[in-house]
């Protein structure tokens, strides 16, 4: 894998962009049995924080070292689908009828994607039909973990898309999860929205899942020329401390080229900053 990093990733002991010392993350060592999965909820209530990007390149990564990964689109605005060259208009049976239908379960809708090892459970505006239709419903917030846990046994990690809100929808992945990764965008207004994150995330670890933790904060959309950048993730690192990612996600028109072809960064471009910044990712999300 170190082939592939560009000469501007920090190496082992160097500082990193939240100037602390890169620790040395070990290679993935290949596994023999899969399962069962550890669920990541990809989650931040703001949009446009690479929610999505990360989801499919860090879920791709992880293939890339033999892991079996499972993508949960659980965004009715259907990026992860979209991202991946699915057309979500398309699709006959989605999350929502995974939720909703008695009669569906999740290896109806499983979708396999262009990597080897990557599985995606696809999304479209349906969903958004089922935040109002949930209410009434007995358990509501299981509804996620309840439709996927007949098949996590069969992956090593599920990583959830969950919509830029706080609503049911999130609720249920959080209350799904083992884990939660917040993106978050080097820009000023991005940090005013981490405290209300963090109080939801504490009142499902308090009513409904006391398991859940919290996996990191990833830094996204990283410019390191500008002094509103740096500043901006110093500061998260001053707040969070030992819970923010080593690893950063720098801006670059890679990401967005990846959405009109369909296809992860590690694939679409090997060789890039963005892919070796997923797979740097990969291998600390593995250390952890």
């Amino acid at each position: 894998m170190s082939t592939n990093t560009p000469s501007d990733m920090p190496a082992e002991g160097e500082l990193g962009p939240t100037l602390r010392p890169m620790p040395h993350f070990a290679e993935a060592t290949p596994i023999d049995r899969h399962g069962p999965a550890r669920i990541i909820a990809m989650c931040n209530q703001k949009g446009g924080v690479g929610k999505t990007t990360t989801v499919i390149n860090l879920g791709a990564a992880l293939a890339e070292v033999g892991r079996r990964v499972l993508l949960v689109d659980f965004d009715p605005q259907g990026a992860l689908s979209v991202g991946l060259g699915v057309n979500p208009h398309e699709l006959d049976r989605t999350v929502y009828n995974l939720l909703m239908d008695r009669g569906v379960d999740a290896e109806d809708i499983l979708l396999k994607t262009n990597v080897t090892g990557m599985d995606l459970l696809p999304s479209n505006i349906d969903l958004s039909a089922a935040e109002v239709q949930l209410v009434g419903e007995v358990a509501r917030e299981q509804a996620l973990g309840r439709g996927i846990a007949p098949i996590t046994a069969d992956y090593d990690y599920v990583l959830i898309d969950c919509q830029p809100s706080l609503g049911l929808l999130t609720v249920n992945a959080l209350t799904a999860a083992d884990g939660v990764i917040i993106p978050l965008e080097c820009e000023f207004f991005a940090l005013r929205g981490v405290a209300l994150l963090m109080d939801t995330i504490t009142k499902v670890q308090e009513r409904l899942n006391p398991e859940l933790e919290l996996d990191g904060i990833l830094a996204t959309m990283y410019d390191s020329r500008t002094t509103h950048g740096r500043e901006v993730l110093a500061r998260v690192v001053e707040a969070f401390e030992d819970r923010v990612f080593h690893t950063v996600i720098s801006r670059t028109v890679r990401f967005p080229e990846t959405t009109v072809v369909g296809e992860p960064i590690t694939t679409y471009a090997s060789k890039s900053s963005g892919a070796a910044a997923y797979r740097q990712l990969a291998l600390e999300v593995l250390s952890r």
